[in-house]
């Protein structure tokens, strides 16, 4: 009798999945949209007045727990500084063979050189391509990421690559969390950081989404907030649902 339920019990699961919404895309032709703090490919970015914002401390390739970092600092110029610190980052590469994505790399830079983009489908065909070296990882003179021949960038995956929301404060102190503490980037201007959980934070400038507004699906009952619950919750599924159909027929 149990085999003859889980028998039917397997055409029922199968008819209600197809009365469901689609949720797969045609890839890599259709790309979803990427989060704010979507973990990719690393940048080393500048300010505004072209100087480089790495110091050549090594803090990054201590902190990095995959070994992947390695970085040699030099003593800057004195008729021709490279950074507005004593040192400069001489030599810095990016072993992308063994990077993790982890971002403590972000959280241990001083100066917010290091961030990450949101490009993470790159392929390499042979080893030396996987790593990545400072020629290749400082923006441009615009402030946008280097597109190297086997990236596949898509539109806004090199935005708010300096935007970037940080666990911790570069000054050390949780008071100053989400606070711009370093003069504008290269190309941009000082861009609104994004705060975490902190008062200062700006959803609407940076476009940051919270996880219980974006994810409810995946919440227990009890856990989903009560102005996304009932009717409401149907609604804005629903509008999901038009405006991803909408997009599909516009790409079309």
């Amino acid at each position: 009798m149990a085999s003859r339920t889980s028998f039917f019990g397997g055409f029922k699961l199968t008819l209600q999945h197809l009365t469901r919404p689609r949720v797969t895309s045609s890839y890599p032709k259709e790309k979803r949209p990427k989060q704010p703090r979507q973990h990719g490919r690393h940048v080393l970015n500048r300010y505004e007045d072209g100087m480089e914002k790495c110091i050549g401390c090594e803090l990054c390739a201590g902190v990095c727990p995959a070994d992947c970092i390695y970085v040699r600092g030099l003593d800057n110029p004195l008729d021709h500084p490279v950074s507005p610190g004593e040192r400069y980052g001489y030599v810095y590469e990016i072993n992308y063979l063994r990077c993790i994505h982890c971002d403590m790399c972000v959280e241990a830079c001083p100066t917010e050189a290091i961030t990450e983009s949101k490009l993470f489908e790159f392929s390499f065909t042979n080893r030396a391509d996987a790593i990545y070296t400072k020629a290749e990882l400082v923006v441009d003179d615009f402030g946008q990421p280097q597109r190297l021949p086997w990236e596949d960038w898509r539109d806004g995956e090199s935005d708010m690559t300096s935007g970037w929301m940080r666990a911790t404060a570069s000054a050390g102190s949780a008071d100053y969390a989400g606070v711009v503490q370093w003069s504008g980037d290269l190309g941009v201007g000082i861009r609104a950081a994004e705060a975490g959980q902190s008062e200062h934070r700006d959803d609407a400038a940076t476009g940051s989404k919270q996880l219980r507004d974006a994810f409810t699906a995946h919440l227990l009952p009890e856990d989903v907030p009560l102005r996304s619950r009932g009717i409401v919750q149907i609604v804005e599924r629903l509008e999901s649902l038009r405006l991803r159909r909408s997009r599909k027929t516009g790409s079309s």
